[in-house]
């Protein structure tokens, strides 16, 4: 299990009855899934899902965008997310006018970088699968973002990320822990990719994550790495080159910025770090708090830089930020040991078998 803070942790810890109690409900709540007392729906067009089995940033919404820059040019995209913590409720399409309070921060990501595709979200995919057909009948594959442990959509194709610092098979259920559905879902995915690995993975550690993990024979295991590309303003676009010259400031609003923090030690003089919940919503008290911390840093050459995702929550004050070196950071998913084209073949396949087979 992941504590990051003593004090989280002996909270958590002191959480164990409640955790038997949660895990008591998934359970329930699976085999109901299992027996067909629950019924569970599919769709006649190729659905793929990106989720996790425990809460927390594994890297969905780098995987999401990856599969979007390699299927969009040759099959009609849309993808399809809960929305968490927007301002509004039921199914929503992203429109040139949309913002992440109508439709969350991650889809608004996505809107924003991929403007040609359909951006959904609702909290019933069930109901939003159609409406989303309804509204994009060209709709060729859909991609569903955080939905694994939901079970009442059949994916044709499940895509399970899982932290290499905190492998699900180490850890426990909520509050305790962070898993949020039984360790055995696993056994639901065709693909498990392992994420945030570290860039000089070697084959003996990854033979000993794929003998923790068993994959089953059907099961295609992958590696990841975090990729950082070069800071951009956030308002104007201009690149920024790190240096160990510049001193940051790093505005958080993120489950786990441990990879980010890791890069600017290595990257830059000195950093400093404001943090805020996942998802957090700024206000513009807050946006005074991360002025006012910036002024205190004392270096000529300094910066303020964040994640994409927060980037998308800060951008309503563009007014404020467009006078400040206020940077992002963009990301995405690198697989490792050159399993690039293996990955990309299996998602392609997938397709154009469900196609075939239609």
């Amino acid at each position: 299990m992941n504590f990051n803070f003593p004090l989280a942790g002996a909270v958590r810890m002191l959480l164990f009855p409640v955790s038997l109690i949660y895990y008591a409900v998934i359970w329930i709540r699976n085999r109901l899934y299992d027996k067909n007392f629950f019924k569970s729906t599919s769709f006649n067009l190729p659905i793929i899902c990106v989720g996790n089995v425990a809460i927390g940033g594994t890297g969905k919404s780098p995987m999401v965008e990856y599969l979007v820059r390699m299927l969009r040019n040759e099959y009609a995209t849309a993808t399809l997310s809960r929305g968490y913590k927007r301002k509004t409720k039921g199914y929503a399409l992203a429109h040139e006018n949309s913002n992440a309070l109508e439709i969350g921060d991650e889809p608004m990501q996505f809107h924003i970088k991929f403007p040609d595709i359909a951006v959904s979200v609702g909290e019933q995919r069930l109901v939003a699968i159609p409406q989303l057909l309804h509204d994009k009948p060209g709709t060729k594959v859909i991609i569903l973002d955080d939905a694994f442990q939901h079970r009442a959509i059949i994916a044709g194709l499940n895509i399970l990320l899982v932290d290499c610092s905190n492998l699900f098979t180490r850890d426990w259920y909520l509050p305790t822990g962070d898993l949020r559905d039984e360790k055995k879902s696993y056994k639901r995915a065709q693909i498990i990719v392992i994420t945030k690995c570290k860039a000089d993975l070697s084959e003996e550690e990854r033979q000993d994550v794929i003998e923790e993990i068993s994959p089953l024979s059907n099961q295609q295991i992958f590696f990841t790495k975090i990729s950082y590309g070069t800071p951009y303003h956030i308002v104007t676009n201009k690149n920024f080159l790190l240096t160990e010259e510049v001193e940051v400031l790093l505005v958080t609003g993120i489950a786990d910025p441990r990879p980010f923090k890791k890069l600017l030690q290595e990257k830059v003089g000195a950093y400093y770090q404001l943090s805020f919940n996942d998802h957090h919503i700024f206000t513009i008290d807050d946006l005074k708090d991360i002025i006012k911390r910036f002024r205190e840093i004392t270096a000529s050459n300094k910066i303020v830089i964040t994640t994409e995702k927060d980037a998308v929550r800060l951008s309503k004050f563009e007014n404020e930020l467009k006078e400040l070196p206020f940077y992002v950071m963009p990301i995405k998913q690198e697989f490792l040991f050159n399993d690039g084209t293996r990955f990309d073949n299996l998602i392609k396949g997938f397709i154009d078998n469900f196609k075939q087979s239609t």
